[in-house]
């Protein structure tokens, strides 16, 4: 992965051989106090969703985000990409210890794709901002996959925070909305409405249930 400041991008992993990587609700819990401690601080989340075995999280990077720094045998990294690292390794290892398993848990390679913010698709003949074609992709992935008969039974995601059902600190919401241009006054109707497999095609091999 390499990152550039300033930038939206979609990163997303799934478990190794399409394996769980969550096992129970203390697990998603438990990634996403992970997440605040590393990825948080170096860049900001715009929407994430986490599923049984992959995970989705659109961000906006910062300076801090493309740092290089030492890494690894002494190879140079970006912060962003190092924080990534650390948080799936350590996640891995915890889960490997509670089940007592060993291997790896996720693909070798999380995967990232830029958003560029001036790039729009159009979904049912209107034109969507491609940030706000992503964020519903991600959200949409409990309910397409049948997990939940409503977005909003899903705990996992960004979803409810977004519709004003909770009121979460993960995201910067407004960062979003500046970014898109959009007030997402009809939001609830479009995560619904959205044809997320638009989205889904401009990224071969993107689909992870």
């Amino acid at each position: 992965m390499h990152f550039e400041v300033n930038q939206a991008y979609h990163i997303y992993n799934r478990g190794n051989n399409k394996q769980p990587i969550f096992f129970s609700e203390a697990n998603y819990i438990f990634f996403l106090k992970k997440v605040r401690a590393q990825l948080h601080p170096c860049c900001e989340i715009l929407s994430w969703c986490l599923m049984p075995n992959h995970f989705h999280f659109m961000i906006f990077t910062n300076t801090l985000s493309c740092f290089e720094r030492s890494s690894f045998r002494g190879k140079p990294m970006q912060e962003l990409s190092y924080r990534i690292g650390i948080l799936l390794s350590s996640y891995s290892q915890a889960i490997n210890k509670e089940r007592k398993t060993t291997g790896s848990l996720f693909q070798q390679k999380t995967k990232s794709k830029k958003l560029s913010v001036e790039e729009f698709v159009t979904f049912k003949n209107r034109n969507h901002h491609y940030l706000i074609s992503c964020m519903h992709y991600i959200h949409q992935n409990p309910w397409v996959a049948g997990l939940v008969n409503k977005l909003e039974d899903w705990e996992f995601s960004s979803f409810k925070d977004y519709a004003g059902l909770r009121d979460g600190t993960l995201c910067n919401k407004k960062l979003l909305i500046q970014l898109a241009d959009n007030n997402l006054a009809r939001f609830y109707n479009d995560s619904y409405d959205a044809n997320y497999p638009q989205y889904e095609d401009l990224i071969p091999n993107l689909k992870l249930v």
